[in-house]
């Protein structure tokens, strides 16, 4: 495979992969903050500020005089929201239209002008941050859906895989450090249902971990529990399955032999760690491993292909 496509299929996935946890993080924070649950509680960092500062590239201050939140919406000039993340998206889905689906390409390019249009009256009212995000989940959701069922299971669906893989786990990552890192108990567990929600993963918790969903429980699931596919775990194990169908010689690839040496380490941890072990050491490790990782796979998979830089 040409590494430009390879190039612009992993950044897809990751685009895309950014715009649904987006979404549902703004979604989470956003219920939290109507039901007073998040910022204005003492010790609560998990809200419109906690997660501006998790995406990093957006200023925790209202832009044009709109509330914080709307910022990771449907602002085109803010690079974290979500809007500019599936523009990011339809504009490599465009230069790859003869890889992926007719089918794909139409619902990323529909997605797109919709956002963009704002078609949807109530995007504007006071839920329209709520609503916005519902839409952005659900349409990422279809963009999924029809990649998996109309794609070969080929390099190019490992490339689109393996960037959706990479965003998710660095995305999760990155809410544990931000809303866990408190060495005050009472307050970080304030704050895990809420983290909980806003990954998605608050109903696969309540079948798979008996105790109360607090912060040491919930950084274990999100970090070890590969039975959820959005864990960090889960999602190294699979990366390193779609690297080692992508690589001609994954015996003497770094990246693959990278993203295996993690793989060990996560589950080492998760079997070695106590119960109410800190867990922030850990995650700040694994997000520096996942940030070489990704530049190894530019390196050996992208090599030619024109530096656009983080498409975030």
């Amino acid at each position: 495979m040409l590494a430009r496509i390879a190039h612009e299929l992993y950044w897809l996935g990751r685009n895309l992969a950014r715009a649904e946890f987006t979404a549902r993080a703004v979604e989470a924070v956003f219920r939290s903050e109507l039901q007073g649950t998040s910022d204005s509680l003492p010790g609560v960092s998990f809200g419109s500020g906690g997660l501006l500062a998790i995406l990093g590239d957006v200023d925790a201050t209202p832009g044009n005089g709109r509330p914080s939140l709307e910022q990771l919406t449907l602002d085109s000039g803010r690079p974290g929201s979500m809007l500019a993340s599936i523009e990011r998206a339809r504009e490599g889905a465009r230069t790859v239209r003869d890889v992926i689906s007719a089918e794909m390409w139409e619902a990323i390019n529909t997605t797109s002008l919709e956002l963009r249009d704002g078609v949807q009256p109530r995007w504007g009212g006071p839920t329209g941050t709520a609503v916005t995000s519902q839409y952005v989940k659900e349409r990422t959701a279809l963009i999924w859906g029809v990649a998996n069922r109309s794609m070969l299971r080929d390099e190019a669906k490992s490339f689109l895989d393996a960037g959706s893989l990479i965003e998710i786990a660095d995305m999760v990552l990155r809410m544990l450090r931000v809303a866990l890192p408190s060495s005050n108990p009472a307050e970080s567990d304030g704050q895990a249902l809420i983290l909980l929600q806003a990954v998605g993963g608050f109903h696969a918790y309540l079948r798979a971990v008996t105790a109360p969903p607090n912060a040491h429980p919930v950084a274990r699931f999100l970090l070890f529990e590969r039975a959820y596919p959005d864990s960090v775990a889960a999602c190294v194990d699979s990366l390193h399955e779609r690297f080692t169908l992508a690589d001609a010689g994954p015996r003497n690839s770094k990246p693959v032999l990278r993203v295996s040496r993690l793989a060990a380490d996560l589950d080492f941890q998760r079997r070695a760690l106590p119960e109410g072990a800190e867990l922030t050491g850990i995650c700040e490790q694994t997000q520096q491993e996942l940030a070489r990782i990704d530049q190894d796979v530019a390196e050996r998979y992208f090599a030619g292909a024109a530096s656009a830089g983080l498409r975030r």
